[in-house]
């Protein structure tokens, strides 16, 4: 395998090909210093395989922090939290590099009261705050403060520095056109808007010497009036001549959600999404260049090298996913890969200045992310007394529950009612670019075919069957069933369809392609079943009683899917509810009073499922210790379903001492 082939970076040669993109946690202090938690999570990934790891961007200054706990180095005091860090990496024959970020125009004063700055006056689209325009003056002391944070970096045995001159950030706003107006040294030609980054190289090398230097660099800024090709090269050659050690390519600009999109990609963008802009860009330079997007599997890395599309592959959101990527694609460790969903629920949580979590990686930031915890089948633990455990439910919280107590070395039998396996999986994956969520299922399927855990199926569990088996722990995992519309439809004509959305999903046929229908719930479900049929030729009406539509999806997957629907389409109805019906009409009260709108061929409820935890009291009866996971715990997500089966089982290495 190409990628895990040795190859030079800078004076360093790197064990492998693969390097850990940077990518924020929120583990820091909310001072800003690295803690053991952060210690914890980059070293798990250095013992999971990786060649080199990029920390998460670094704030220069105190007055361009990123989040309320990000990690900085713009004080002395950060020098000894880090050294800790890089030993913690070092140590497992992994380089660490950090990178060096100021937001520039993308800064928010709602984090900390940071005030947006940029090469010219203008307003951030996402925010709508104004953004003020650099002094020369100023400018300089970015650059003075650049060289002295990879200083700090040197001096805590880092080894090496990377400018984020990428993504909309502040060295992107100067090179781009479309934001920088300037007249001056700093704007106009393409030599002048790229002179902000190579005298920051240039400070650097100046204050820290034989450090190598990086440069993160978009690629394309997917919009109109952004960068050309050839202006990208001129950029991507300047950074060689002036010494760079590395490129490492991203793409787009986290100034809108519309481009937010291009830099941390829905699934709806193709795999290896970068690489066609990468490779003009590794075929005009002779220096090591490392791209990033979308890259999941150690197929979409090895098909990038093998093209000579890049030298190195930038992983980001898969190693939230599954630290020990890197030695399970070398085949040193015997388990299956955790792959990323593209669900963005990762970058969400950041933006909205939450500590990081991860749907497929319940352990992430945790204690609890080691190789015995996550695969803990692999260590053959023979327990003098294993429990006997049962789980109820053969969904994706059930099957973690399983694979994990099986792992741990108990006893554990599945009973699923009906005669299918993976609950919820096949309604998550019916909508369009939804086929990533299959790992959520298949890694878990992988693991209990591995564990040859027993799974009936059709059972129906009685107080005789339960006492048959004798469980000591009954994990009960029957997920959730549609809630039924709070509203009174018997008015409508009977050829008008009342359906839920759950039956659109399993069945889309139910509607004729074409027809026109009504949505009522405009949560995920909701979108994403006017998504669906939007591919069928049908302009559904949304009706949502809030103002937003799926505020509880990642905004990136969700603006994804607006933007969709608003080319179909497909109208939204906001602060608005149904009434009553009548023949074809539904009544609705709006913001503006009462409407009647026409309900097309059906109307379907997509307002949210209720636990299903009829099995409870049976259980119950039986005189079973017991525990609740997964939707019949609580209705929420793969993440929150994941976690609790997880932990649950994990339970079993302390509830029984």
């Amino acid at each position: 395998m190409l990628i895990a082939q040795p190859a030079k970076l800078g004076p360093y040669t790197l064990k492998n090909r693969i390097v850990m993109a940077p990518m924020g946690t929120n583990f820091s202090s909310t001072d800003g210093i690295s803690t053991d938690r952060d210690r914890r999570y980059y070293e798990e990934r250095a013992i999971g395989g990786v060649a080199m790891i990029m920390t998460e961007a670094m704030p220069t200054s105190e007055g361009v922090r990123n989040h309320h706990n990000s990690m900085n180095v713009y004080h002395d005091r950060y020098i000894p939290g880090l050294g800790l860090l890089v030993e913690s990496v070092q140590k497992h024959d992994c380089r660490i590099f950090g990178q060096l970020s100021h937001r520039g125009g993308l800064l928010r004063r709602s984090v900390l009261g940071m005030e947006p700055v940029g090469p010219s006056p203008w307003v951030n689209p996402g925010t709508g705050e104004p953004v003020r325009a650099l002094k020369v003056d100023e400018i300089k002391d970015i650059q003075l403060k650049f060289a002295q944070a990879a200083r700090r970096l040197k001096q805590a045995g880092y080894d090496g520095v990377e400018i984020h001159a990428a993504n909309g950030y502040l060295f992107h706003e100067f090179f781009t056109e479309r934001v920088n107006k300037r007249t001056d040294e700093y704007g106009g030609s393409v030599e002048n808007r790229m002179r902000l980054l190579l005298e920051t190289v240039a400070r650097i090398q100046d204050l820290c010497g034989d450090f190598p230097v990086l440069a993160r660099i978009s690629v394309t800024e997917y919009c109109e009036g952004g960068y050309s090709t050839e202006e990208v090269i001129a950029l991507a050659q300047a950074l060689e001549r002036a010494g760079v050690a590395a490129l490492d390519l991203s793409g787009g600009s986290n100034e809108s959600p519309e481009l937010s999109r291009f830099c941390i990609q829905p699934p709806s963008m193709p795999r290896k999404c970068l690489e066609p802009y990468a490779r003009p860009i590794k075929q005009a330079v002779n220096i090591p260049v490392m791209v990033a997007g979308r890259i999941l599997t150690p197929l979409d890395a090895e098909s990038i090298l093998e093209a000579g599309s890049s030298d190195f592959i930038s992983l980001g959101r898969a190693l939230y996913a599954d630290a020990h990527w890197c030695k399970k694609a070398f085949g040193e460790i015997k388990a299956p890969i955790r792959e990323c969903i593209s669900c963005n629920v990762c970058f969400e949580r950041l933006t909205l200045e939450q500590d990081v979590c991860c749907v497929q990686n319940p352990a992430v930031g945790t204690e609890f992310e080691s190789v015995e915890l996550a695969e803990p089948q692999l260590f053959n633990k023979k327990l003098t007394k294993p429990k006997r455990v049962l789980v109820i439910g053969a969904g994706v919280a059930g099957a973690e529950a399983a694979r994990v107590a099986a792992g741990l070395g108990h006893q554990v039998e599945i009973w699923e009612s009906s005669d299918r396996l993976g609950g919820q999986i096949y309604l998550a994956v019916a909508a369009p670019d939804k086929e990533e969520v299959w790992p959520a299922w298949t890694y878990r399927w992988k693991e209990l075919e591995t564990l040859d855990v027993a799974i009936k199926r059709n059972v129906t569990v009685t107080e005789e069957n339960l006492r048959a088996y004798a469980p000591d722990l009954v994990i009960v995992a029957t997920g959730s069933r549609p809630r039924p519309s709070p509203v009174d439809l018997s008015g409508l004509d009977a050829g008008v369809q009342q359906l839920h959305a759950w039956d659109l999903l399993a069945n889309p046929d139910l509607i004729a392609r074409g027809a026109p229908f009504t949505i009522i719930g405009g949560g995920m479900v909701g979108i994403e079943v006017a998504d669906l049929f939007a591919t069928r030729g049908s302009a559904a009406t949304i009706i949502e009683i809030t103002g937003k539509v799926a505020p509880e999806m990642a905004r990136n997957n969700r603006i994804d899917i607006l933007l969709r629907l608003k080319q179909a389409g497909v109208r939204t109805l906001l602060n608005t509810s149904v009434q009553s019906a009548r023949g074809r009409l539904l009544q609705l009260k709006t913001a503006d009073g009462l409407a009647e709108i026409d309900a097309g061929a059906a109307v379907v409820t997509a307002i949210g499922p209720r636990a299903e935890r009829s099995v409870v009291p049976v259980v119950e009866r039986a005189g079973c210790e017991y525990v609740l996971v997964g939707d019949c715990n609580a209705p929420g997500d793969f993440m929150s379903a994941i976690r609790d089966g997880y932990f649950a089982a994990m339970s079993l290495r302390t509830r029984y001492r």
